[in-house]
Protein backbone atom coordinates (compact mmCIF):
# COMPACT_ATOMS: atom_id res chain seq x y z
CA UNK A 1 0.00 0.00 0.00
CA UNK A 2 1.24 3.99 -0.60
CA UNK A 3 2.46 5.44 1.73
CA UNK A 4 0.89 8.38 1.17
CA UNK A 5 -3.16 7.83 1.64
CA UNK A 6 -3.95 10.99 0.37
CA UNK A 7 -1.77 10.64 -3.16
CA UNK A 8 -3.25 7.06 -3.73
CA UNK A 9 -6.78 8.87 -3.06
CA UNK A 10 -6.28 11.61 -5.56
CA UNK A 11 -4.90 8.70 -8.25
CA UNK A 12 -8.35 6.79 -7.12
CA UNK A 13 -10.74 10.03 -8.59
CA UNK A 14 -8.30 10.80 -11.24
CA UNK A 15 -9.52 7.59 -12.73
CA UNK A 16 -12.87 8.33 -11.68
CA UNK A 17 -12.42 11.62 -13.51
CA UNK A 18 -11.35 10.32 -16.83
CA UNK A 19 -14.10 7.84 -16.77
CA UNK A 20 -17.22 10.57 -16.19
CA UNK A 21 -15.20 13.84 -17.85
CA UNK A 22 -12.43 12.83 -19.66
CA UNK A 23 -12.13 16.67 -21.07
CA UNK A 24 -11.77 17.69 -18.40
CA UNK A 25 -8.73 15.53 -17.26
CA UNK A 26 -6.75 18.32 -15.96
CA UNK A 27 -8.25 19.31 -12.97
CA UNK A 28 -6.75 19.71 -10.43
CA UNK A 29 -7.57 16.91 -7.18
CA UNK A 30 -7.88 18.71 -4.15
CA UNK A 31 -8.10 16.29 -1.10
CA UNK A 32 -8.61 18.20 2.29
CA UNK A 33 -9.14 16.97 6.33
CA UNK A 34 -12.61 17.59 7.12
CA UNK A 35 -13.14 19.81 10.28
CA UNK A 36 -15.44 17.12 11.60
CA UNK A 37 -14.33 13.45 12.26
CA UNK A 38 -17.62 12.20 11.46
CA UNK A 39 -17.50 14.21 7.74
CA UNK A 40 -14.18 10.92 7.19
CA UNK A 41 -10.68 11.35 7.34
CA UNK A 42 -11.00 13.60 3.31
CA UNK A 43 -13.22 15.19 1.22
CA UNK A 44 -12.91 16.26 -2.35
CA UNK A 45 -14.52 19.31 -3.54
CA UNK A 46 -13.92 17.89 -7.48
CA UNK A 47 -17.95 17.49 -8.35
CA UNK A 48 -18.19 21.26 -7.52
CA UNK A 49 -15.36 22.46 -9.59
CA UNK A 50 -16.84 20.33 -12.51
CA UNK A 51 -20.39 21.68 -12.29
CA UNK A 52 -19.72 25.37 -14.38
CA UNK A 53 -17.75 23.68 -17.60
CA UNK A 54 -20.18 20.82 -17.41
CA UNK A 55 -23.27 22.18 -16.78
CA UNK A 56 -24.40 19.48 -14.49
CA UNK A 57 -25.68 19.33 -10.78
CA UNK A 58 -22.55 18.88 -8.84
CA UNK A 59 -24.49 16.05 -6.61
CA UNK A 60 -25.37 14.30 -9.56
CA UNK A 61 -21.51 14.59 -10.71
CA UNK A 62 -20.34 13.52 -7.15
CA UNK A 63 -22.59 10.00 -7.59
CA UNK A 64 -21.15 9.62 -11.09
CA UNK A 65 -17.41 10.05 -10.02
CA UNK A 66 -18.58 7.53 -6.78
CA UNK A 67 -19.77 4.97 -9.30
CA UNK A 68 -16.36 4.89 -11.37
CA UNK A 69 -14.31 5.34 -8.59
CA UNK A 70 -12.10 1.73 -8.72
CA UNK A 71 -12.54 -0.81 -5.91
CA UNK A 72 -9.70 -0.04 -3.49
CA UNK A 73 -9.13 -1.73 -0.14
CA UNK A 74 -7.99 1.56 0.96
CA UNK A 75 -11.16 3.19 1.54
CA UNK A 76 -13.22 1.87 3.81
CA UNK A 77 -16.41 4.37 3.07
CA UNK A 78 -17.24 7.22 0.40
CA UNK A 79 -20.17 8.86 0.49
CA UNK A 80 -22.19 12.40 -1.49
CA UNK A 81 -22.40 15.09 1.24
CA UNK A 82 -23.70 18.92 1.17
CA UNK A 83 -23.70 20.75 -2.21
CA UNK A 84 -21.71 17.78 -3.66
CA UNK A 85 -18.53 17.10 -1.25
CA UNK A 86 -17.35 13.09 -1.96
CA UNK A 87 -15.95 12.42 1.85
CA UNK A 88 -14.17 9.15 2.25
CA UNK A 89 -13.15 6.98 5.07
CA UNK A 90 -10.18 5.30 5.09
CA UNK A 91 -10.01 1.98 6.01
CA UNK A 92 -8.50 0.98 9.42
CA UNK A 93 -5.01 -0.62 8.16
CA UNK A 94 -4.73 2.62 6.07
CA UNK A 95 -5.22 4.36 9.12
CA UNK A 96 -2.39 2.49 11.89
CA UNK A 97 0.34 1.94 9.04
CA UNK A 98 1.64 5.24 9.72
CA UNK A 99 2.95 4.01 12.88
CA UNK A 100 5.13 1.91 11.12
CA UNK A 101 6.20 4.40 9.02
CA UNK A 102 7.22 6.60 11.95
CA UNK A 103 9.18 4.04 13.80
CA UNK A 104 10.70 2.64 10.77
CA UNK A 105 11.68 6.49 9.51
CA UNK A 106 12.21 8.19 12.76
CA UNK A 107 13.32 11.77 12.99
CA UNK A 108 12.87 11.53 8.86
CA UNK A 109 9.08 10.90 8.73
CA UNK A 110 7.88 13.98 7.37
CA UNK A 111 10.42 15.25 6.26
CA UNK A 112 10.24 16.46 2.35
CA UNK A 113 12.27 15.23 -1.01
CA UNK A 114 15.67 17.47 -1.61
CA UNK A 115 14.06 19.89 -3.96
CA UNK A 116 17.10 21.94 -4.99
CA UNK A 117 15.59 24.96 -4.32
CA UNK A 118 18.38 27.66 -2.49
CA UNK A 119 16.12 29.65 -0.36
CA UNK A 120 17.77 32.49 1.25
CA UNK A 121 16.28 33.69 4.93
CA UNK A 122 17.39 37.06 5.93
CA UNK A 123 15.86 37.69 9.58
CA UNK A 124 16.66 39.94 12.75
CA UNK A 125 19.57 41.97 11.76
CA UNK A 126 18.70 44.10 14.21
CA UNK A 127 21.23 47.77 14.00
CA UNK A 128 23.96 46.16 16.35
CA UNK A 129 23.32 49.35 18.81
CA UNK A 130 22.39 47.51 21.91
CA UNK A 131 21.20 44.04 23.59
CA UNK A 132 18.51 42.94 21.78
CA UNK A 133 14.97 43.29 23.39
CA UNK A 134 11.60 41.13 23.60
CA UNK A 135 10.57 43.05 20.11
CA UNK A 136 13.78 41.07 18.44
CA UNK A 137 12.86 38.23 20.01
CA UNK A 138 10.32 37.10 17.98
CA UNK A 139 11.85 37.92 14.59
CA UNK A 140 14.51 35.64 15.63
CA UNK A 141 12.19 32.89 16.82
CA UNK A 142 9.94 33.46 14.17
CA UNK A 143 12.98 33.71 11.33
CA UNK A 144 14.56 30.41 12.84
CA UNK A 145 11.47 28.34 12.80
CA UNK A 146 10.77 28.69 9.97
CA UNK A 147 14.09 28.43 8.25
CA UNK A 148 13.92 25.00 10.05
CA UNK A 149 11.00 24.23 8.52
CA UNK A 150 11.34 25.05 4.90
CA UNK A 151 14.99 23.17 5.73
CA UNK A 152 13.09 20.15 6.63
CA UNK A 153 10.38 20.34 3.66
CA UNK A 154 13.33 19.71 1.39
CA UNK A 155 14.31 23.43 0.90
CA UNK A 156 18.37 24.10 0.88
CA UNK A 157 18.25 27.30 3.62
CA UNK A 158 20.56 29.71 3.66
CA UNK A 159 19.61 31.98 7.27
CA UNK A 160 21.48 35.87 7.42
CA UNK A 161 21.91 38.42 9.23
CA UNK A 162 22.46 42.07 8.28
CA UNK A 163 24.80 43.51 10.25
CA UNK A 164 23.93 47.21 9.94
CA UNK A 165 27.44 48.46 10.57
CA UNK A 166 27.35 51.58 8.22
CA UNK A 167 25.89 54.82 8.82
CA UNK A 168 24.39 57.67 11.95
CA UNK A 169 23.07 54.96 13.97
CA UNK A 170 26.62 53.47 14.81
CA UNK A 171 28.16 57.00 15.14
CA UNK A 172 25.64 57.46 17.82
CA UNK A 173 26.56 54.04 19.87
CA UNK A 174 30.05 55.91 19.08
CA UNK A 175 29.74 59.00 20.04
CA UNK A 176 27.23 57.79 23.24
CA UNK A 177 30.38 55.67 24.32
CA UNK A 178 32.62 58.00 24.01
CA UNK A 179 30.69 60.75 25.99
CA UNK A 180 30.30 58.14 29.51
CA UNK A 181 33.95 57.56 29.05
CA UNK A 182 35.00 61.39 29.51
CA UNK A 183 32.47 61.22 32.19
CA UNK A 184 34.91 59.30 34.29
CA UNK A 185 37.86 61.63 33.56
CA UNK A 186 35.46 64.51 35.05
CA UNK A 187 35.06 65.84 31.17
CA UNK A 188 31.05 66.78 32.36
CA UNK A 189 28.75 67.40 28.81
CA UNK A 190 25.36 67.19 28.67
CA UNK A 191 24.55 63.98 27.82
CA UNK A 192 22.29 64.00 25.05
CA UNK A 193 18.80 62.77 24.88
CA UNK A 194 18.80 61.34 21.47
CA UNK A 195 21.89 59.43 22.57
CA UNK A 196 21.87 55.67 23.63
CA UNK A 197 21.15 55.75 27.31
CA UNK A 198 21.44 52.00 28.49
CA UNK A 199 23.77 50.99 31.34
CA UNK A 200 25.41 49.03 28.52
CA UNK A 201 26.62 52.02 27.36
CA UNK A 202 28.39 52.82 30.14
CA UNK A 203 29.95 49.54 30.65
CA UNK A 204 31.65 49.78 27.27
CA UNK A 205 32.98 53.26 29.05
CA UNK A 206 34.33 52.05 31.63
CA UNK A 207 36.13 48.80 29.46
CA UNK A 208 37.67 51.59 27.64
CA UNK A 209 38.75 53.16 30.63
CA UNK A 210 39.78 50.04 31.72
CA UNK A 211 41.83 49.38 28.70
CA UNK A 212 43.31 52.33 28.03
CA UNK A 213 43.13 54.84 30.48
CA UNK A 214 42.42 58.59 29.43
CA UNK A 215 44.34 57.67 25.92
CA UNK A 216 41.20 59.33 24.36
CA UNK A 217 40.00 61.71 27.07
CA UNK A 218 42.65 64.50 26.62
CA UNK A 219 39.89 66.72 24.93
CA UNK A 220 38.05 69.47 26.85
CA UNK A 221 34.32 69.93 26.65
CA UNK A 222 34.11 72.57 25.20
CA UNK A 223 36.02 71.53 22.31
CA UNK A 224 33.20 68.77 22.22
CA UNK A 225 30.65 71.48 22.11
CA UNK A 226 32.59 73.63 19.71
CA UNK A 227 29.71 74.76 17.35
CA UNK A 228 27.15 72.72 18.24
CA UNK A 229 23.62 74.17 18.26
CA UNK A 230 21.55 73.90 21.95
CA UNK A 231 19.74 70.94 21.84
CA UNK A 232 16.75 73.42 22.66
CA UNK A 233 17.51 74.52 19.04
CA UNK A 234 18.18 71.34 17.04
CA UNK A 235 18.50 68.41 18.93
CA UNK A 236 19.38 66.35 16.29
CA UNK A 237 21.39 69.02 14.23
CA UNK A 238 23.29 69.38 18.24
CA UNK A 239 24.05 65.17 18.22
CA UNK A 240 24.94 65.44 14.26
CA UNK A 241 27.97 68.66 15.40
CA UNK A 242 28.99 66.14 18.46
CA UNK A 243 29.62 63.16 16.43
CA UNK A 244 31.70 64.99 13.44
CA UNK A 245 33.77 67.12 16.57
CA UNK A 246 34.29 63.84 18.43
CA UNK A 247 35.67 62.25 15.04
CA UNK A 248 37.83 65.95 13.91
CA UNK A 249 39.25 65.16 17.46
CA UNK A 250 39.77 61.75 18.07
CA UNK A 251 41.47 61.46 14.06
CA UNK A 252 42.44 57.76 13.45
CA UNK A 253 41.18 56.70 17.09
CA UNK A 254 37.60 57.41 16.64
CA UNK A 255 37.61 54.26 14.21
CA UNK A 256 38.78 52.49 16.92
CA UNK A 257 36.15 53.60 19.32
CA UNK A 258 33.30 53.08 16.85
CA UNK A 259 34.80 49.70 15.95
CA UNK A 260 34.96 48.89 19.67
CA UNK A 261 31.49 49.63 20.40
CA UNK A 262 30.32 47.65 17.30
CA UNK A 263 31.82 44.46 18.45
CA UNK A 264 30.66 44.30 22.03
CA UNK A 265 27.30 44.72 20.86
CA UNK A 266 27.88 42.71 17.67
CA UNK A 267 29.05 39.64 20.05
CA UNK A 268 26.92 40.29 22.45
CA UNK A 269 23.40 39.99 20.25
CA UNK A 270 25.03 37.16 18.53
CA UNK A 271 26.19 35.32 22.36
CA UNK A 272 22.07 36.57 22.77
CA UNK A 273 21.00 34.31 19.93
CA UNK A 274 23.27 31.08 20.30
CA UNK A 275 21.83 30.73 23.57
CA UNK A 276 18.28 31.72 21.87
CA UNK A 277 19.13 28.78 19.25
CA UNK A 278 19.40 30.76 16.67
CA UNK A 279 22.11 30.91 14.64
CA UNK A 280 23.09 31.94 10.99
CA UNK A 281 25.21 30.65 8.49
CA UNK A 282 26.32 33.79 7.01
CA UNK A 283 26.39 37.44 9.01
CA UNK A 284 26.75 40.28 6.15
CA UNK A 285 28.39 43.31 6.61
CA UNK A 286 26.57 46.19 5.24
CA UNK A 287 30.19 48.59 5.33
CA UNK A 288 30.95 46.13 2.89
CA UNK A 289 28.77 46.91 0.05
CA UNK A 290 30.43 50.48 0.34
CA UNK A 291 34.11 49.37 0.33
CA UNK A 292 33.92 46.98 -2.47
CA UNK A 293 31.72 49.58 -4.98
CA UNK A 294 28.30 47.74 -4.91
CA UNK A 295 26.39 50.52 -3.50
CA UNK A 296 27.56 53.13 -6.34
CA UNK A 297 27.41 50.07 -8.85
CA UNK A 298 23.71 49.97 -8.19
CA UNK A 299 22.95 53.57 -7.89
CA UNK A 300 24.95 54.03 -11.28
CA UNK A 301 22.98 51.05 -13.05
CA UNK A 302 19.44 52.62 -11.92
CA UNK A 303 21.19 55.96 -13.37
CA UNK A 304 22.21 54.10 -17.07
CA UNK A 305 18.42 52.93 -16.84
CA UNK A 306 17.09 56.19 -16.43
CA UNK A 307 15.07 55.12 -13.38
CA UNK A 308 17.02 58.32 -11.71
CA UNK A 309 16.48 62.14 -11.76
CA UNK A 310 18.52 65.04 -9.71
CA UNK A 311 16.88 67.82 -7.67
CA UNK A 312 18.50 70.16 -5.20
CA UNK A 313 21.27 68.71 -5.97
CA UNK A 314 20.34 65.40 -4.84
CA UNK A 315 19.66 61.77 -7.14
CA UNK A 316 15.85 60.01 -6.49
CA UNK A 317 14.79 57.08 -7.48
CA UNK A 318 11.30 57.33 -9.63
CA UNK A 319 9.52 54.84 -6.77
CA UNK A 320 6.56 56.11 -8.02
CA UNK A 321 6.48 54.40 -11.25
CA UNK A 322 6.31 51.24 -9.59
CA UNK A 323 3.71 51.78 -6.96
CA UNK A 324 5.78 53.57 -4.47
CA UNK A 325 3.47 57.03 -3.01
CA UNK A 326 6.61 58.62 -2.94
CA UNK A 327 9.95 59.05 -5.03
CA UNK A 328 13.32 57.97 -2.74
CA UNK A 329 16.79 59.57 -2.06
CA UNK A 330 19.61 57.02 -3.52
CA UNK A 331 22.49 60.15 -3.17
CA UNK A 332 21.83 63.32 -0.71
CA UNK A 333 23.39 66.31 -1.79
CA UNK A 334 26.46 66.20 -0.07
CA UNK A 335 27.77 63.10 -2.34
CA UNK A 336 26.44 60.56 0.73
CA UNK A 337 24.39 57.33 -0.26
CA UNK A 338 21.30 56.90 1.64
CA UNK A 339 19.81 53.50 3.67
CA UNK A 340 17.67 53.06 0.89
CA UNK A 341 20.88 52.66 -1.93
CA UNK A 342 22.35 50.59 0.29
CA UNK A 343 19.32 48.21 0.69
CA UNK A 344 19.58 48.10 -3.24
CA UNK A 345 22.76 47.16 -3.19
CA UNK A 346 22.40 44.33 -0.73
CA UNK A 347 19.25 42.73 -2.79
CA UNK A 348 20.91 42.76 -5.53
CA UNK A 349 23.89 40.87 -4.48
CA UNK A 350 21.58 38.36 -2.95
CA UNK A 351 20.10 37.74 -7.00
CA UNK A 352 23.90 37.76 -7.61
CA UNK A 353 24.33 34.89 -5.04
CA UNK A 354 21.73 32.56 -7.24
CA UNK A 355 18.90 32.10 -4.64
CA UNK A 356 15.80 30.96 -6.20
CA UNK A 357 13.82 32.53 -3.65
CA UNK A 358 14.44 35.43 -1.14
CA UNK A 359 12.66 35.95 2.16
CA UNK A 360 13.12 39.28 4.10
CA UNK A 361 11.59 38.64 7.89
CA UNK A 362 11.19 42.70 8.75
CA UNK A 363 8.68 44.17 11.59
CA UNK A 364 5.81 45.73 10.33
CA UNK A 365 6.89 48.77 10.58
CA UNK A 366 8.40 48.37 7.42
CA UNK A 367 5.23 47.72 5.38
CA UNK A 368 6.19 50.39 3.28
CA UNK A 369 9.12 49.58 2.29
CA UNK A 370 8.25 46.85 0.13
CA UNK A 371 6.82 48.93 -3.08
CA UNK A 372 10.33 50.68 -3.68
CA UNK A 373 12.66 47.43 -2.70
CA UNK A 374 10.67 45.39 -4.98
CA UNK A 375 10.56 48.52 -7.36
CA UNK A 376 13.98 49.34 -7.62
CA UNK A 377 15.17 45.44 -8.27
CA UNK A 378 12.46 45.56 -11.39
CA UNK A 379 14.21 49.06 -12.60
CA UNK A 380 17.46 46.71 -12.26
CA UNK A 381 16.17 44.22 -14.52
CA UNK A 382 15.77 41.87 -11.74
CA UNK A 383 12.31 39.86 -11.23
CA UNK A 384 10.98 41.15 -8.31
CA UNK A 385 8.22 38.95 -7.74
CA UNK A 386 11.44 36.35 -6.41
CA UNK A 387 11.47 38.17 -3.23
CA UNK A 388 9.08 37.54 -0.78
CA UNK A 389 8.74 40.11 2.72
CA UNK A 390 7.16 38.24 6.02
CA UNK A 391 6.19 40.92 8.17
CA UNK A 392 6.22 40.46 12.11
CA UNK A 393 4.47 42.15 14.43
CA UNK A 394 4.91 43.71 17.82
CA UNK A 395 5.30 41.59 20.46
CA UNK A 396 4.33 43.56 23.46
CA UNK A 397 5.48 41.88 27.16
CA UNK A 398 2.93 42.05 30.15
CA UNK A 399 4.60 41.68 33.55
CA UNK A 400 2.39 41.72 36.24
CA UNK A 401 -0.53 43.58 33.97
CA UNK A 402 1.63 46.10 33.18
CA UNK A 403 3.37 46.82 29.48
CA UNK A 404 6.84 46.82 29.18
CA UNK A 405 8.60 50.07 27.19
CA UNK A 406 11.33 48.52 24.30
CA UNK A 407 12.72 51.58 23.15
CA UNK A 408 16.48 50.89 22.62
CA UNK A 409 17.75 54.98 22.80
CA UNK A 410 15.81 55.52 26.16
CA UNK A 411 17.75 52.89 27.74
CA UNK A 412 14.21 51.46 29.09
CA UNK A 413 13.52 48.70 27.72
CA UNK A 414 13.53 44.18 28.55
CA UNK A 415 16.26 42.28 26.69
CA UNK A 416 15.53 39.18 25.14
CA UNK A 417 18.12 37.68 27.99
CA UNK A 418 15.96 38.45 30.39
CA UNK A 419 12.90 37.37 29.13
CA UNK A 420 14.58 34.29 28.14
CA UNK A 421 15.68 34.01 31.94
CA UNK A 422 12.10 34.87 33.68
CA UNK A 423 10.45 32.46 31.61
CA UNK A 424 13.10 30.23 29.76
CA UNK A 425 14.13 29.40 26.20
CA UNK A 426 11.83 26.96 25.63
CA UNK A 427 8.35 28.93 26.76
CA UNK A 428 10.26 32.41 24.85
CA UNK A 429 10.62 29.98 21.60
CA UNK A 430 6.68 28.84 21.91
CA UNK A 431 5.15 31.28 22.50
CA UNK A 432 6.79 33.53 19.97
CA UNK A 433 5.26 31.55 17.34
CA UNK A 434 2.27 30.34 18.95
CA UNK A 435 0.18 33.49 16.77
CA UNK A 436 0.74 34.13 13.06
CA UNK A 437 4.05 36.55 12.40
CA UNK A 438 1.58 39.53 11.10
CA UNK A 439 -0.42 39.24 14.03
CA UNK A 440 0.00 41.16 17.46
CA UNK A 441 1.32 39.24 20.48
CA UNK A 442 0.62 39.54 23.80
CA UNK A 443 3.20 37.38 25.54
CA UNK A 444 1.85 36.49 28.48
CA UNK A 445 4.76 35.82 31.40
CA UNK A 446 1.88 34.38 34.03
CA UNK A 447 1.05 31.89 31.40
CA UNK A 448 4.19 30.98 30.01
CA UNK A 449 5.86 30.59 33.84
CA UNK A 450 2.79 28.37 34.79
CA UNK A 451 2.99 24.47 34.96
CA UNK A 452 -0.83 24.15 33.89
CA UNK A 453 -2.64 22.17 31.04
CA UNK A 454 -3.08 25.93 29.64
CA UNK A 455 0.30 26.53 29.30
CA UNK A 456 0.36 25.17 25.66
CA UNK A 457 3.72 24.51 25.58
CA UNK A 458 4.04 22.83 29.00
CA UNK A 459 1.12 20.66 27.99
CA UNK A 460 3.23 19.54 24.73
CA UNK A 461 6.27 18.99 26.71
CA UNK A 462 4.73 17.04 29.72
CA UNK A 463 2.74 14.68 26.56
CA UNK A 464 6.10 13.67 25.62
CA UNK A 465 7.49 12.86 28.97
CA UNK A 466 4.52 10.96 29.90
CA UNK A 467 5.17 8.93 26.40
CA UNK A 468 8.74 8.44 28.36
CA UNK A 469 7.34 7.77 31.34
CA UNK A 470 5.56 4.71 29.86
CA UNK A 471 8.25 3.69 27.34
CA UNK A 472 10.51 3.17 30.18
CA UNK A 473 8.35 1.77 32.55
CA UNK A 474 7.60 -0.89 29.69
CA UNK A 475 11.72 -1.23 29.46
CA UNK A 476 11.14 -3.71 25.97
CA UNK A 477 13.53 -3.05 23.02
CA UNK A 478 11.93 -0.10 20.92
CA UNK A 479 13.38 -1.97 17.95
CA UNK A 480 10.95 -4.71 18.28
CA UNK A 481 7.71 -2.14 17.73
CA UNK A 482 7.73 -2.20 14.19
CA UNK A 483 6.63 -5.64 14.09
CA UNK A 484 3.54 -5.28 16.62
CA UNK A 485 0.34 -5.76 15.27
CA UNK A 486 -1.36 -2.61 14.57
CA UNK A 487 -4.40 -4.11 13.64
CA UNK A 488 -5.29 -4.59 17.49
CA UNK A 489 -5.48 -0.12 17.13
CA UNK A 490 -9.35 0.06 16.73
CA UNK A 491 -10.95 2.27 18.98
CA UNK A 492 -11.75 5.57 18.23
CA UNK A 493 -8.96 7.23 19.99
CA UNK A 494 -6.40 5.41 18.69
CA UNK A 495 -7.24 5.55 15.19
CA UNK A 496 -7.67 9.26 15.62
CA UNK A 497 -3.98 9.51 17.05
CA UNK A 498 -3.13 7.60 13.61
CA UNK A 499 -4.70 9.94 11.69
CA UNK A 500 -2.87 12.73 13.09
CA UNK A 501 0.23 11.20 12.87
CA UNK A 502 -0.67 10.85 8.98
CA UNK A 503 -1.35 14.31 8.70
CA UNK A 504 2.38 15.93 9.67
CA UNK A 505 4.20 15.52 6.47
CA UNK A 506 1.16 17.73 5.35
CA UNK A 507 1.68 20.30 8.04
CA UNK A 508 5.33 20.60 7.69
CA UNK A 509 4.69 21.20 3.98
CA UNK A 510 1.70 23.66 4.42
CA UNK A 511 3.46 25.76 7.21
CA UNK A 512 6.49 25.76 4.80
CA UNK A 513 4.53 26.91 1.74
CA UNK A 514 2.70 29.59 3.96
CA UNK A 515 5.64 30.94 5.87
CA UNK A 516 3.86 30.03 9.01
CA UNK A 517 5.48 27.65 11.75
CA UNK A 518 3.08 28.57 13.91
CA UNK A 519 0.99 25.89 12.07
CA UNK A 520 3.13 23.10 13.37
CA UNK A 521 2.61 24.72 17.33
CA UNK A 522 -1.07 23.88 16.48
CA UNK A 523 -0.68 20.65 15.08
CA UNK A 524 1.78 19.70 18.47
CA UNK A 525 -1.20 21.10 20.25
CA UNK A 526 -3.64 18.89 19.01
CA UNK A 527 -1.24 15.64 18.65
CA UNK A 528 -0.68 16.53 22.61
CA UNK A 529 -4.39 16.77 23.23
CA UNK A 530 -5.43 14.02 21.88
CA UNK A 531 -2.55 11.19 23.57
CA UNK A 532 -3.70 12.77 26.71
CA UNK A 533 -7.67 11.76 25.97
CA UNK A 534 -6.20 8.69 25.32
CA UNK A 535 -3.52 8.03 28.23
CA UNK A 536 -6.46 8.84 30.71
CA UNK A 537 -9.04 6.73 28.84
CA UNK A 538 -6.71 3.63 28.26
CA UNK A 539 -3.99 1.54 30.14
CA UNK A 540 -1.26 1.07 27.50
CA UNK A 541 0.84 -1.54 29.44
CA UNK A 542 -2.47 -3.83 29.58
CA UNK A 543 -1.61 -8.12 30.20
CA UNK A 544 -2.29 -8.71 26.66
CA UNK A 545 0.78 -8.79 25.29
CA UNK A 546 -0.49 -7.64 21.48
CA UNK A 547 -2.27 -5.25 22.65
CA UNK A 548 0.45 -4.32 24.81
CA UNK A 549 3.14 -3.82 22.38
CA UNK A 550 0.50 -1.90 19.90
CA UNK A 551 -0.15 0.36 21.89
CA UNK A 552 3.79 0.87 22.69
CA UNK A 553 4.23 1.08 18.95
CA UNK A 554 1.73 4.68 18.78
CA UNK A 555 3.29 5.41 21.79
CA UNK A 556 6.70 5.41 20.15
CA UNK A 557 5.39 6.70 16.97
CA UNK A 558 3.69 9.21 18.84
CA UNK A 559 6.60 10.68 20.48
CA UNK A 560 8.68 10.75 17.55
CA UNK A 561 6.20 13.70 16.01
CA UNK A 562 5.87 15.67 19.19
CA UNK A 563 9.89 15.64 18.99
CA UNK A 564 10.13 16.59 15.59
CA UNK A 565 7.87 19.37 15.87
CA UNK A 566 9.16 20.32 19.31
CA UNK A 567 12.65 20.56 17.09
CA UNK A 568 11.22 23.02 14.22
CA UNK A 569 10.17 25.03 16.90
CA UNK A 570 13.27 25.21 18.60
CA UNK A 571 12.06 23.72 21.75
CA UNK A 572 13.00 20.82 23.47
CA UNK A 573 11.60 17.50 24.43
CA UNK A 574 12.13 16.57 27.68
CA UNK A 575 12.20 13.08 28.68
CA UNK A 576 10.61 14.15 32.45
CA UNK A 577 9.21 17.08 33.98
Amino acid sequence: MSADSKTQLADLLRAALLSVAPEQADTPINLERPKQAGHGDFASNLALQLAKPLKRNPRDLANLLLAELPASSLVAKAEVAGAGFINFTLASDAKTAVVQRVLEQGEAFGRGQKSGVKVQVEFVSANPTGPLHVGHGRGAAYGASLSDVLDFAGFDVTREYYINDAGRQMDILALSTWLRYLDLFGIAIAFPPNAYQGDYVKDMAAQIKEAHADRFAKVSAAEVLQDAPSVEADKEGHLDALIANAKNLLGADYAWVHGFALTEQLGDGREDLEEFGVTFDKWFSERSLFDTGLVEKAVTELEARGHLYVQDGAKWFRSTAFGDEKDRVVQRENGLFTYFASDIAYHANKYERGFDRIIDIWGADHHGYIPRVKGALQALGLPPEKLDVALVQFAVLYRDGQKAAMSTRSGEFVTLRELRREVGNDACRFFYVLRKADQHLDFDLDLAKSQSNENPVYYIQYAHARLCSVLGQWNGVLADLPGADLARLDNERELALCARLTAFPEVVQGAAADYAPHQIAFYLKDLAGEFHSYYNAERMLVDDEGLKLARLALAAAVRQVIRSGLALLGVSAPDSM
